[in-house]
């Protein structure tokens, strides 16, 4: 049985809104980051190496768009994208550049709408407007915010350079506007138990979210994060505990939340640990397999929470 039978996957979600398959194109737009360039830090993220999960830069965005539908069109014969402007914080620079760039992607006709990945410091009102004009005209539009974790305390020591209050109050903003809001969250950051991990899903969604994205911790060449592993000071989480852990919260899901991704991958030229990061279908496949084990389902042991609980750090 496919994942969709156990989780209410984003795909499944599109297929249905628009009545065929819907992929995402990343996009690489050349944008940079507030915590590389020294405006809110330098070096970034501990265990960010932009290039592990982005494509290789291609010149220009009509490229990058006609170079994904091309591989999308072989693998799955989809007909219908939305522009993933994913690499770094897509949405950090003067809006009229945004506009530009947002509209370049938009102007092919089977381009339906825009993926904005970003950071819960970097959505002002003047961005959240331009996004919402853009929605307006028909097309769908979504933000992703990398949160990562609700905790201040592992935010700190992962260099994140933004604290939950930021998110909180990037949610309810965006939230005012209507506009989708899928959220990223990464087990196995250092410091973090269980516990913790289900914390931060449980304040996520007590904040309203339409969309998660979770992922493993990898470790990648280039990054704080390697050389604390080299120095044996971070353990990442084995392939069975990630299993276990995705599938205790999707299980605490609300069955209306799309799971726009349940693993991560990293480039194997990148990749330090763990291996099996390496190996998307293993841990998809595993996933279901433990939610068939349980007999069990996105949504089986969801409790609403009090909208106004915070994580206590």
């Amino acid at each position: 049985m496919p994942l969709s039978d156990y989780v209410n996957t984003f795909g499944q979600h599109m297929l249905r809104q628009y009545g065929e398959r819907v992929h995402k194109i990343a996009i690489d737009a050349g944008f940079s980051c507030p915590n590389r360039d020294g405006s809110k830090g330098v070096g970034g993220c501990t265990f960010c190496n932009n290039q592990s999960f982005s494509p290789k830069q291609q010149p220009g965005i009509d490229s990058q768009i006609n170079a994904g539908r091309c591989v999308i069109r072989k693998r799955t014969r989809a007909r219908k994208y939305l522009a993933y402007f994913q690499a770094y914080t897509s949405t950090y620079g003067e809006v009229e550049h945004l506009r530009r760039q947002y509209l370049q992607a938009l102007q092919h006709e089977d381009v339906i709408g825009l993926c904005i990945g970003t950071r819960p410091d970097c959505v002002p009102d003047a961005v959240l407007d331009l996004l919402c004009e853009i929605r307006g005209r028909g097309f769908h539009v979504l933000i992703e915010l990398g949160l990562q974790s609700a905790h201040d305390d592992t935010l700190r020591s992962v260099n994140r350079g933004h604290s939950f209050i930021d998110y909180q109050q990037a949610a309810e903003r965006i939230h005012q506007r209507g506009i989708p809001l899928c959220t990223h969250l990464i087990l196995g950051l250092p410091g973090e138990d269980f516990e913790q991990m289900y914390a931060s899903l449980m304040s996520v969604i007590a904040h309203g979210v339409s969309g998660l994205k979770l992922h493993p911790l990898h470790v990648v060449k280039g990054t704080q994060l390697a050389r604390q592993w080299k120095h044996n000071e971070y353990q990442p989480l084995s392939l069975q505990e990630y299993i276990e852990y995705a599938s205790s919260m999707i299980e605490a899901t609300p069955a209306d939340v799309q799971y726009h991704r349940v693993t991560g991958t990293a480039r194997s030229e990148l990749l330090l640990a763990p291996a099996w990061c390496a190996k998307k279908w293993q841990v998809i496949n595993g996933i279901e397999q433990e939610l068939k084990n349980r007999s069990s389902f996105q949504g089986r042991f969801y409790i609403a929470p009090d909208f106004h609980s915070q994580v206590v750090n």
